[in-house]
């Protein structure tokens, strides 16, 4: 059994862990901020590719990850359901470069006022303090743990530890030396919940509304350089006005908190063995949406690392 250290207990880091524990490895997870104190936590998490690429390992990514999200969905105690929903088009335009991700993608069937058509599918969204806090005990069940610990390097080389996990999000602009990792502000509106069962997409805002068990996620920013996670109040003003344009049963819904994520935006999501360290991160707006399969693609790098 080989030990390994994952360091970031945001959504890729967790599921890393996992699945490095199901292998067999002896894991541990260090990291700045707990899972929900990370970014992971603020997420609206509807499945969809935002903000990551390259188009065709992101696309395989998501596709793995939606299929263990789907099965995930079956056990209650994760906080995953499959909800149907739409993105909305201000202009018509060809198949979504991620279609063969998807099982039931049709297009035209939700098409409110206002715009040219849609995309409409049954995607998995996640209610993230319900998921991180199952993903840590996932974690802790198969012998693993989870350690608050602010890092100034990775711990390569440490004392028998044969790898090291690169799954820092943004912190690995310090950790990995890596610059090209932008944060970009991602601010959200949490309302209390007026009946709404389906998600609806205008990727071009971008507006979101993302419908939970107990509340709705509405959204949002794209600020890219931006590092506040202060609330603003006109832009949260803003975002209830589209998004109760783009759902007008939103109208009047009771505030209930607002938060701001930066998501790790890079020109490519980093996924590769560098000596003894397996780096994935850069994940955009997509952390939740790759996780399980950059998680099944770290598990094997880890293993092929190991054996050399």
């Amino acid at each position: 059994m080989s030990r390994v250290l994952v360091v970031g207990a945001g959504v890729v880091g967790l599921s890393c862990a996992v699945r490095l524990l199901e292998a067999g490895h002896r894991v541990d997870v260090l990291a700045r901020d707990l899972p929900r104190e990370t970014t992971s936590a603020v997420a609206a998490a509807l499945w969809y590719p935002y903000r990551a690429l390259p188009q065709d390992r992101v696309t395989a990514w998501a596709a793995a990850t939606f299929t263990e999200l789907a099965e995930l969905a079956r056990l209650p105690r994760t906080g995953v359901e499959m909800v149907p929903g739409a993105e909305v088009l201000r202009r018509s335009a060809g198949e979504p470069w991620w279609a063969s991700a998807v099982p039931d993608l049709r297009r035209g069937v939700d098409v409110p006022p206002g715009y040219a058509d849609s995309w409409s599918f049954t995607a998995p969204v996640v209610e993230m303090p319900v998921y991180l806090d199952w993903l840590a005990a996932r974690v802790g069940e198969l012998g693993g743990t989870v350690t608050r610990l602010n890092l100034s390097a990775l711990p390569v080389g440490a004392d028998g530890v044969d790898l090291v996990v690169d799954c820092g999000g943004l912190g690995s602009r310090h950790l990995a030396g890596d610059p090209s990792v932008v944060p970009v502000r991602g601010q959200v509106v949490r309302v209390a919940q007026v009946g709404i069962d389906r998600w609806t997409l205008d990727a071009e805002g971008p507006t979101y509304v993302v419908p939970r068990s107990r509340d709705v996620v509405v959204g949002g920013t794209d600020q890219e350089g931006e590092w506040s996670r202060t609330p603003d109040p006109e832009v949260a003003r803003l975002i209830l006005e589209r998004a109760a344009r783009l759902v007008p049963e939103l109208a009047g819904a009771r505030v209930l908190s607002h938060r701001v994520g930066l998501r790790p935006v890079r020109p490519r999501v980093r996924l590769e063995r560098v000596g003894e360290v397996v780096h994935c991160y850069g994940h955009g707006g997509a952390g939740v949406t790759l996780s399980w399969g950059c998680a099944d693609e770290v598990a094997s790098l880890t293993g092929s690392a190991i054996l050399t």
